[in-house]
């Protein structure tokens, strides 16, 4: 795992992919526009939110099928579908396309139970069926056995059609690389089931024996959620899991850019003091800083010692100029300062 002198292994981003609704396409095609960008500079991957009924992009599967044809060699993921809202046999089909078009570059995220806001738009989406649903992690088996080729019908010929017994189209190894998230349980479980390991500014507290008044408590949970799902993994220490902050790096970013991201920051600040909840919920604060300086917060801090490879996520609501300076200092300046090369071919 990363300690001062070992190299991040993978450095990536995540975006929401924002968009006026009065011209959503100019929005999609900002955020294609960056990934091309993101390549150019050499970062691993890109990733998209998946957000229903907001001004965020709803189908990060289509959009990235459109980012397949602009690219060759970054990776995509999705963090995260949340299968709620999703057959998971029609999402197999779409998952495997993609990852067909692109190369094998998809790495699906996907997370269980019922989805944000769900309760303002189930009886629309399932107006004769919700109380039939299984919104449990069952759901997340269903789509790794289908994304794997496991058998679901007989295969034959109907007249002059022929069927296959599995998904198609079958992309091989994808299974491999579906990715779920969540607190000490879900990392566990996620672990028994030989899949990967996100995780987020989001933490949960109850049940690690961890203080949620702690100055480090968020870094102490989230070192503990990976290392569990470590422990639980066929693979153990060589399981991929992957550490996910609001990271700004403010080397090549202009007196006034400075001046908004540190207050972006402070704004969202006050929610990291204390934890939340049932749960003890934690938020991450927000690292903004030269390179220099944000190098040394990660290094010393627990949760990213945890893990070899990042996706920081980009803020909700700042400018397209703003992203491609974090995008570049990200490659030109903080991933060289963690021991990261970017891959320019």
């Amino acid at each position: 795992m990363p300690r001062p002198g070992e190299p991040l292994r993978r450095l990536g981003v995540l975006t929401i992919g924002l968009f006026d609704p009065a011209d959503p396409g100019a929005g999609h095609r900002e955020t294609l526009a960056m990934i091309e960008f993101a390549e150019e500079l050499g970062l691993d991957s890109v990733w998209l939110r998946d957000r229903h009924l907001q001004h965020g992009i709803s189908s990060p599967v289509a959009v990235l099928a459109a980012a397949a044809m602009r690219t060759s060699r970054i990776e995509f993921g999705t963090a995260v579908i949340p299968l709620g809202a999703e057959n998971p046999l029609r999402l197999a089909e779409d998952l495997a396309t993609v990852d067909i078009l692109s190369g094998g570059r998809l790495n699906p995220g996907v997370s269980s139970g019922t989805p944000m806001n769900f309760e303002r738009y189930r009886e629309a989406m399932y107006p004769d069926t919700l109380e039939s649903e299984d919104f449990s992690k069952q759901r997340v088996i269903r789509l790794r056995n289908f994304l794997r080729g496991d058998p679901i019908s007989a295969a034959g010929t109907v007249g002059i059609e022929e069927f296959s017994d599995h998904v198609q189209p079958h992309s091989p190894g994808l299974a491999q690389r579906l990715w779920y998230g969540g607190g000490r349980d879900s990392a566990i479980w996620t672990g028994q089931q030989g899949l990967n390991y996100l995780t987020s500014s989001v933490v949960f507290a109850a049940g690690t024996g961890v203080d949620g008044s702690e100055p480090d408590a968020f870094a102490r949970v989230q070192a503990g959620d990976v290392a569990a799902f470590r422990e639980h993994h066929p693979a153990g220490a060589k399981a991929r899991a992957s550490q996910g902050l609001v990271v700004i790096p403010t080397d090549s970013a202009s007196a006034e850019q400075k001046r908004r991201y540190h207050a972006y920051a402070e704004s969202r600040l006050e929610r990291t003091r204390t934890a939340h909840g049932p749960r003890g919920l934690l938020f991450s604060p927000d690292l903004v800083g030269d390179s220099s300086e944000l190098a040394d917060r990660l290094w010393s801090h627990a949760g990213f010692r945890e893990v070899d490879e990042v996706v920081f996520a980009l803020p909700f609501t700042f400018e397209a100029e703003d992203y491609r300076q974090i995008l570049t200092d990200l490659a030109q300046s903080l991933g060289p300062a963690l021991g990261w090369s970017p891959r320019l071919s």
